[in-house]
């Protein structure tokens, strides 16, 4: 996953050195693509495991979306998503039979500490993970003397401190081309697109956890809020439809479009589509 941080002052190598530390431990924890991680731990077989002092945030985010989408986003995905080819070997060909994705109460519990599961479970924190890790080295950069700064991760960004700018929202059709710009000051954007990490017909990332399969009638969203966390989970919901009230509390702010071409937009979205 590039990287790009910027900050009025150059990073002096320690604190290259503590945010690239940060990044190893989360990727090292989170990983479903690592054979050393914890999760492939998890995965291999059921028990009683205890979970990073990182997790609260991440698993009770998941939670939320999991209510908020009637169980379509979930942290279970993982042996779907394997067996669609998007697997650790990036093979990149569905199998004949397909996984389906347990229902959480089912699979899995966890009590703030320990993450006890029923069955071995293949856990892909995909669609709240990346944001997550931003908000984590936003910290660490904070903790070192760097409270103004700008985070790029893979296009999902994190701007901190007086730092303004006008971004441009990517065509998921044409990659040249904008459908129009936001305004992003002091928070997060997150953009998630059915074009981005797609191996075949129908075939991505993005996965409906009822059904198990890919979804269909959204190509991509835009999502911004106050934490990067916040804004990566809601690119990731906004695929589906999830409450309305959740959006509002969290002060969500969005663009999605559709597979007709038609684009729809928060009311309090801060930007401008184009015609």
């Amino acid at each position: 996953m590039p990287w790009r941080i910027d900050t009025p002052e150059p990073l002096e190598e320690a604190a290259q050195a503590a945010v690239a530390a940060r990044i190893e431990r989360f990727d090292r924890d989170w990983s479903r693509f690592r054979d050393d991680s914890l999760v492939a731990r998890i995965s291999r077989q059921p028990g009683r495991y205890r979970l990073p002092d990182d997790a609260g945030p991440l698993l009770e985010l998941y939670r939320e979306l999991y209510g908020v989408t009637g169980g379509r986003v979930s942290p279970l995905v993982g042996r779907a998503l394997e067996s669609l080819g998007y697997d650790g070997s990036y093979t990149l060909r569905a199998a004949s039979v397909r996984e389906g994705v347990p229902a959480w109460d089912d699979a899995i519990a966890w009590d703030g500490e320990y993450l006890e599961t029923v069955t071995p479970v293949l856990l892909d924190v995909g669609a709240v993970g990346k944001g997550y890790l931003i908000d984590l080295v936003s910290g660490v950069l904070a903790e070192r003397g760097f409270a103004e700064h700008v985070i790029d991760a893979s296009g999902d960004l994190l701007a901190r401190g007086e730092v303004r700018m006008r971004v441009a929202l990517e065509h998921p059709r044409d990659p040249k081309k904008a459908i129009g710009v936001v305004e992003l000051h002091d928070g997060a954007l997150a953009a998630s697109a059915s074009n981005r990490r797609a191996w075949g017909d129908g075939l991505h990332h993005v996965l409906d956890a009822v059904t198990g399969e890919p979804t269909g009638s959204v190509l991509a969203t835009w999502a911004m809020a106050g934490s990067a966390m916040l804004a990566d989970g809601a690119a990731t919901a906004l695929f589906f439809e999830p409450s309305p009230d959740w959006v509002q509390r969290g002060e969500i702010h969005y663009v999605r479009m559709f597979a007709s071409g038609a684009a729809e937009l928060s009311l309090s979205f801060p930007g401008e589509l184009f015609s």
